[in-house]
């Protein structure tokens, strides 16, 4: 799906006054490529992300998501919207740690209503594809950072949404783990033809990104790529 955004503005309260975060934004993602947003900590890379898929809504602005403008939605509309076409990937993990790698992976596919041995095999084939085939029944507290991190990227992906946000998704790994994760996620995001955003500081990732955007006083700025 392509994505669009028009003229996006989005503040913050602070100490009672007004904070702008995003001003005047415009950019756009083609479908099925990788784009990766850089900045740093508070530019707004995150909020950016949230809006994008709907957790959060403009002040004012316009965005667009295939042929769906986010901001006509309600509440639970962008939510339902979210979970069947959106996959995101946090920086840190946000596994539930009662449940197995499996049963995280499969969450999302049963609230929406998925046959559960449909939703099972998914979720085994997916696991499988990001290494952890023989970690299905591990709890969260169980796995190393390099092992939550996949399968978050499996719990992402296994709702086959066309578009993935990725917020600093090495943040909490070391150097070594963090490119071996990047590589998982690039090679499945362009196996599968899907449109993937990220949010991150690494530069080591820049070489396999189409678009790449600098965030400058609330501003998307193309600094590099096509």
């Amino acid at each position: 799906m392509e994505i669009i955004l028009t003229d996006i503005d989005k503040s913050f309260e602070e100490g009672g006054q007004s904070a702008p975060i995003l001003m005047n934004l415009n950019a756009r993602f083609p479908t099925n490529s990788f784009s990766v947003i850089l900045g740093k900590s508070g530019s707004g890379k995150s909020t950016l992300l949230n809006l994008i898929s709907g957790i959060d809504v403009p002040d004012q602005g316009n965005i667009r998501i295939g042929n769906r403008d986010i901001g006509t939605m309600s509440d639970y509309q962008r939510t339902l919207f979210r979970r069947r076409h959106i996959g995101f990937i946090f920086q840190f993990f946000n596994l539930i740690p009662t449940l197995t790698v499996l049963e995280n992976v499969m969450l999302i596919n049963e609230l929406e209503g998925s046959a559960s041995e449909i939703n099972r095999r998914r979720a085994v084939e997916i696991l499988q594809q990001v290494g952890l085939g023989d970690r299905l029944q591990a709890k969260p507290d169980n796995l190393s950072g390099g092992e939550q991190q996949r399968t978050a990227i499996a719990r992402a992906l296994a709702h086959d949404p066309e578009i993935i946000l990725a917020d600093e998704p090495t943040g909490n790994l070391d150097q070594d783990t963090g490119t071996v994760i990047l590589n998982i996620l690039i090679d499945l995001i362009r196996k599968k033809g899907k449109t993937l955003i990220m949010a991150t500081h690494s530069h080591e990732i820049l070489k396999s990104a189409d678009l790449i955007f600098g965030i400058q006083e609330g501003r998307l700025v193309k600094s590099e790529g096509e």
